[in-house]
């Protein structure tokens, strides 16, 4: 589903603009409207659902994703058939930062769960960032988190046994939560971010579980003993 978002409903707060990373949290934090209006393409708002593409490796990159809610996966696909998931990208986080420098999509975006995102062209935001130095800056900072967050899933999510793998990983989702509960994914797509089979995570969930370091609170909904987790993860 796509909705069209006009620029005065954006800075008015309509259609949920009040609250999207795109007017808050992300590019545009700290621009006063008269700049805001400048901005003549239309902000496209768009609710994805599970195993969708937002895009393709390859796709010519014309637009800027930030994420309102919902959780999507970079895929990079190896040589011989497999995938490997190289990043999260969740509430407030921007995606198709390569596009700045002319590139093509590097990864597929492909939705783990019920996402909305919305996006701007790369043109408007280029031309808006010459004469911004605050959206300048800001696009620095949206850089060096993504290579923060691909050095985290080097360091913390490849390296170690299968079971400090996972509890990192059920750590990091719930890292910037107010409380201990998550959803789990499918265990394929977990050992694509961890680097394990499908089996190695399907076991080493099922024990988490039978140690009550997960609890279920609703359907795939999971409450977390962090303080035994983080236990795991640094053992």
């Amino acid at each position: 589903m796509v909705k069209l978002v006009t620029l005065k409903e954006a800075w008015d707060g309509k259609a949920d603009c009040k609250t999207c990373a795109i007017r808050e949290s992300v590019l545009f934090a700290g621009l006063p409207e008269g700049v805001f209006e400048k901005i003549h393409d239309p902000i496209d708002q768009y609710t994805l659902p599970v195993g969708a593409a937002l895009y393709h490796a390859g796709d010519d990159g014309e637009r800027l994703y930030t994420v309102r809610t919902g959780i999507l996966k970079l895929v990079q696909y190896l040589q011989d058939g497999s995938q490997r998931i190289v990043r999260l990208i969740r509430s407030t986080d921007v995606t198709g930062l390569e596009c700045l420098l002319g590139e093509n999509y590097h990864h597929d975006a492909v939705v783990l769960q019920e996402t909305e995102v919305c996006s701007l062209p790369v043109k408007v935001v280029e031309n808006l960032s010459m004469d911004n130095p605050s959206l300048h800056r800001e696009l620095l900072n949206r850089w060096q988190r993504a290579l923060n967050e691909a050095d985290a899933w080097l360091t913390e999510l490849s390296t170690g046994s299968s079971k400090q793998r996972v509890a990192r990983l059920l750590l990091r989702l719930v890292q910037d939560n107010q409380s201990s509960e998550c959803q789990l994914f499918a265990r394929e797509d977990m050992g694509a971010m961890l680097g394990i089979t499908t089996e190695t995570a399907s076991r080493t969930i099922a024990e988490f579980k039978r140690q009550s370091l997960l609890v279920e609170s609703q359907t795939n909904n999971f409450l977390l003993d962090i303080p035994n987790l983080q236990r795991i993860a640094k053992d």
